[in-house]
């Protein structure tokens, strides 16, 4: 600790050594990953409703990351299979989060296909699972007294929406639900060695 030049060198040393460990090294073994077979890019209007999912803090309670059976028995809830490198191609951010207040959604086009579901559980989710500590996202629907063309009605149950009044779904709405239901990791892969 005498010699500022040899604990500066040090440090540098240990902090390119750390650096090429835990950046360069796992960039390297996942630079020449493809796409697999089966997952396609996201259109424009799933990009936004992407958007939407990140505005609205749905990251924080979903996860996008199935574990393995060894962790946690999610491939026996349905939420589908441990994830691959690949599954993450077109995500910019990746969005696995880190809690899991609600389900895991990696699988959630598969599981849930109603585009109907989705919309009426975004407007009041206690109107589909009683139990639900989801938030209802209002401001994405508007209420009128009836539908004009174009309009997407949303089918809530008649005890969720007050009398004379008929739900739409915003734009924003269609395209959360859009990106919701692109997101659909079925496809068979071929995990890394030592996955099960």
């Amino acid at each position: 600790m005498e010699n500022e030049h040899k604990l500066l060198g040090g440090a540098m040393v240990t902090l390119a050594l750390a650096i090429s460990a835990l950046v360069v090294l796992p960039y390297m073994q996942l630079s020449d990953e493809q796409p697999p077979e089966g997952l396609s890019d996201y259109t424009t209007v799933q990009l936004r409703g992407r958007g939407s999912y990140i505005s609205n803090g749905c990251v924080y309670c979903h996860t996008q990351q199935p574990r393995a059976k060894s962790q946690a028995p999610d491939a026996e809830r349905g939420w589908g299979r441990a994830p691959v490198a690949a599954d993450y191609y077109y995500d910019k951010p990746h969005l696995m989060g880190t809690m899991r207040t609600g389900p895991d959604l990696l699988n959630i086009g598969a599981r849930q296909p109603s585009a109907d579901w989705h919309l009426g559980h975004l407007y009041q989710p206690r109107a589909y699972v009683p139990d639900s500590i989801m938030p209802s996202y209002p401001y994405l629907f508007d209420l009128k007294e009836e539908a004009e063309d174009g309009d997407r009605v949303v089918n809530v149950p008649p005890a969720w929406v007050p009398d004379g009044k008929v739900v739409v779904a915003k734009p924003e709405a269609i395209e959360l639900v859009e990106y919701l239901l692109s997101l659909d990791r079925t496809y068979p892969i071929t995990p890394p060695p030592g996955m099960p």
